[in-house]
């Protein structure tokens, strides 16, 4: 589901309402928290989107990326 674009990680899902939807964005939030790296969150009614960089490394993708993208694919 991720995929990358400009030098940055995309994830993009669309989930049956917004409860729904909004209950991913919950764990989500969990998991950027317990790591420390917090991905830009777009979400209108049952779509999200994700996107996440490392601002730190000159907005480069590195393994704090990709670590991020494979703890949200659950």
């Amino acid at each position: 589901m991720w995929k990358e674009e400009n030098n940055t990680l995309v994830y993009k899902k669309q989930f049956n309402d917004f409860n729904e939807a909004w209950g991913f964005l919950n764990r989500v939030a969990l998991i950027a928290e317990q790591q420390g790296h917090h991905p830009t969150i777009e979400n209108t009614y049952n779509k999200v989107k994700l996107t996440v960089t490392t601002h730190d490394a000159d907005n480069t993708l590195t393994d704090k990326d990709h670590a991020f993208a494979k703890a949200v694919d659950f």
